[in-house]
């Protein structure tokens, strides 16, 4: 289908484009709001600035697709492919993204906040300062994923492996990541106040200088880990909480709250 037959048949009232072919088009600034295109092939489309609002994406073809700061939220994307596809800047907040591929893509400075992204491929994605406030990564795979100076606060990142990710700097206080296998990872900086980590792997992780007040630590292994200018407690507690720097498993248990004194 050609550009103009699309738009004319969008303003006539038509919402209903699935598997339609556009593959390679030129589709910026275009203004699609509330359409059905499930299924269809957009590899390599041309979608920067789009507004795509409470569209439905599922199941399409979006490899390599330019999306740079298109308007997407309440998106449907499940099962969508998109590797390797530039989403720098886009808005998909409370977007529905499960089990969507995003291998290699670009979302840097992405809001995805309250998401649900929950089974999505994330693998060797670059989402330096993206917003994942609020949303759902259980089961998602990060792997070799760039989260420099990422919003995780209020996430959930329930058993996610994490190898090979860079947290540095991330925000998540109050993030949930217990059964989280983050074995090596760079967490220098990172912002982990009241989050969940019971079973948490950890072993080898860098978390010089990280923000532990308030999380919970039980069971989680810290064997090897740089704890380095880490806070565990808070400021009015002169002694650190219970600490197993010699046993096989380091075991940190940091329950702080108000009434501890």
């Amino acid at each position: 289908m050609k550009i103009n037959h699309l738009l004319r048949s969008y303003e006539q009232g038509n919402r209903d484009f699935v598997g339609i072919d556009l593959k390679n088009t030129d589709l910026s600034q275009v203004m699609l709001i509330a359409v059905d295109m499930s299924h269809a092939n957009l590899m390599g489309a041309n979608l920067s600035r789009a507004f795509l609002t409470k569209s439905n994406l599922t199941g399409a073809i979006l490899n390599g697709a330019d999306l740079t700061y298109a308007k997407m939220s309440q998106v449907q994307l499940k099962d969508a492919d998109l590797t390797k596809a530039n989403l720098t800047g886009a808005f998909m907040v409370k977007s529905l993204l499960v089990g969507t591929k995003l291998s290699g893509a670009n979302l840097s400075r992405a809001n995805l906040r309250g998401s649900d992204l929950r089974g999505a491929n994330l693998c060797n994605s670059n989402l330096y300062r993206s917003n994942f406030r609020g949303a759902n990564l259980c089961g998602a795979n990060l792997g070799g994923a760039n989260l420099r100076g990422a919003k995780l606060s209020g996430a959930t990142l329930t058993y996610v492996s994490f190898k090979g990710v860079d947290l540095t700097g991330a925000l998540m206080k109050d993030v949930d990541l217990s059964g989280a296998n983050l074995e090596n990872v760079d967490l220098s900086g990172s912002r982990l106040n009241n989050s969940n980590l019971t079973g948490a792997n950890l072993q080898g992780a860098k978390l010089r200088e990280a923000n532990l007040r308030g999380a919970n630590l039980t069971n989680a292994n810290l064997k090897g880990a740089d704890l380095t200018g880490a806070i565990f407690e808070p400021s009015y507690l002169r002694e650190p909480l219970f600490w197993e720097p010699d046993s096989e498993v380091f075991s940190y248990y940091a329950f702080c709250s108000t009434e501890l004194g």
